[in-house]
């Protein structure tokens, strides 16, 4: 019998976040949700990283080795996972508010994925909804052929059961998380939206900096699972409307 308040597992990967990690920390710390592990996964941090999660005693285990990017060092992060669900949250994401995975879990029926929305924050600290950039799935209609068009929810705002959760595929460096949320979907039996905004974070990231080789990792995932035919065509289709719109020179 699973517990009424499963653990969740948040695993926290950073390097040299000196900068931004506190904040993280902190969006844990204050959560009133009571059954939290909270791991932090370091890759040998050479600035004040250490230092400062240090000060926070509510911190489960702190592992610091290198590694072979982020993907390998979530891998560790799993590895090492002790709760029912696991949630990343790394170096500048924060959970939204301190009721989120209270409110968040407070509907649980044992569901193999849960999942809400998240609030994208831009230079300024302006906060803006991530729907606006891409329709939020209703519970309905979310499987793992909802991502044939590439990512439909926020990697930091799902909660995913660990024991259905594989390693990432490290031969997607940059979208390796696509790849690992249409596996767990296409074993998950039941899923719950939460209807919380889960987290918020700053716009950007490794694929958005490294954006060609991204999107060619992008269509080698979307082949894999969706086929060779299917992944063209649907190109062909976000081309066209990206000319119509002139985003295409």
């Amino acid at each position: 019998m699973h517990p009424a308040r499963p653990k969740i597992s948040i695993i926290t990967v950073c390097y040299n976040a000196a900068k931004t990690i506190e904040k993280t920390l902190v969006s844990v710390q204050q959560q009133d949700y009571p059954n939290i592990e909270h791991l932090i996964i370091d890759g040998q941090s050479t600035d004040e990283t250490l230092s400062i999660v240090a000060k926070y005693p509510h911190i489960s285990a702190v592992y610091s080795q290198s590694d072979k990017g982020i993907y390998d060092a979530m891998n560790k992060g799993i590895a090492r996972a002790t709760g029912d669900y696991l949630w990343f949250l790394h170096a500048d994401d924060q959970i939204y508010a301190a009721d989120t995975l209270r409110l968040a879990m407070q509907e649980h029926q044992n569901e193999d994925f849960i999942y809400g929305k998240a609030m994208l924050i831009n230079e300024e600290g302006q906060e803006r909804p991530l729907e606006e950039r891409k329709a939020h799935p209703d519970r309905h209609s979310l499987s793992w052929k909802t991502l044939k068009n590439g990512m439909v929810i926020c990697h930091q705002a799902m909660l995913v059961k660990r024991k259905l959760a594989p390693l990432y595929n490290l031969e997607y460096h940059l979208v390796g998380d696509l790849d690992w949320v249409i596996n767990i979907l296409k074993q998950t039996n039941s899923l719950r939206d939460c209807g919380q905004v889960m987290c918020s974070f700053v716009e950007g990231g490794t694929s958005t900096q490294h954006r060609k080789a991204s999107l060619k990792q992008r269509f080698h995932v979307l082949t894999k699972h969706f086929g060779l035919l299917p992944t063209l065509w649907q190109h062909v289709f976000f081309a066209v409307k990206a000319f119509k719109r002139g985003s295409v020179r």
